[in-house]
């Protein structure tokens, strides 16, 4: 689990309800009408810009990837190839046949690989995936991006329609202070939802879309490298620009005897 995400979330949420409670009862910051125009109308909005497949897809993935740590370190990732290196050396390509891993793209490429295919075609699969990947990631950041754009917009538009019905009581002095307290809750709903929620979530997804990207082009450069023969200290040498030169100590596979 990404526990960053969830402390960030639950840390966000108790500051708010905090400063809520320091001088009024958190009924006081309820109201069902407005909360119904933010929530109603945030999603009617999503829908207008998005297939509901994609609003679907987006939250599965945001629950999938930004509240989980799935992604491996490219550090693990190159200690993996590199071994599968020394594997192929010794045994050929059928020897990765009984090898088996967590990462699936990864496991896709030895499938390949172990299948006989020629490594453009190889290439081409891993390369296909790749654009596949980052395009979820991008829809599912592009849907949260788009409710934290309208959640304060929905969240102003219910304030004006509070507004237009305290002006309408204005003759009891006694209805403007609830009344103005009640309009103005839609823009804390609005606000809530974007800069606590959405907002932060698209943030993560972006980040994991890198993350994610830069794992699946390590792992194609090394297949490239393996079935091409590369010597495996070469080719971690060669895999170690994607870590930081601290990461680097102990990549390489151990001389062979």
């Amino acid at each position: 689990m990404d526990i960053l995400t969830l402390v960030g979330l639950v840390a966000g949420v108790l500051i708010v309800l905090l400063a809520m409670l320091a001088n009024a009862s958190i009924l006081t910051f309820f109201n069902l009408p407005g909360l119904a125009i933010v929530l109603g109308g945030t999603f009617a909005v999503t829908l207008i810009k998005f297939r509901l497949s994609s609003v679907m897809s987006a939250f599965r993935l945001a629950f999938a990837a930004a509240f989980t740590d799935r992604v491996e370190r490219p550090a693990e990732l190159i200690r993996e190839v590199g071994a599968l290196a020394q594997v192929v050396r010794k045994e050929g390509i059928l020897g990765l046949e009984n090898h088996t891993t967590n990462n699936e793209f990864l496991r896709k490429a030895i499938n390949l690989c172990v299948d006989g295919h020629p490594p453009e075609l190889v290439e081409e699969a891993l390369a296909q995936e790749t654009q596949q990947t980052a395009e979820r990631y991008e829809v599912s950041e592009r849907v949260f991006r788009g409710i934290g754009e309208s959640a304060p917009a929905i969240g102003m538009l219910g304030t004006l329609v509070g507004l237009v019905q305290m002006l309408n009581t204005l003759d009891d002095p006694s209805s403007i202070g609830p009344a103005m307290a009640i309009a103005l809750l839609t823009t804390l709903y609005g606000a809530f939802i974007a800069q606590l929620i959405a907002l932060p979530l698209a943030d993560k997804l972006q980040l994991k879309a890198e993350d994610e990207s830069r794992n699946q082009l390590l792992i194609t450069t090394s297949i490239r490298n393996i079935m091409r023969g590369e010597n495996p200290r070469v080719m971690t040498e060669l895999l170690s620009s994607f870590v930081t030169p601290e990461q680097r100590t102990g990549l390489a596979p151990e001389r062979e005897a």
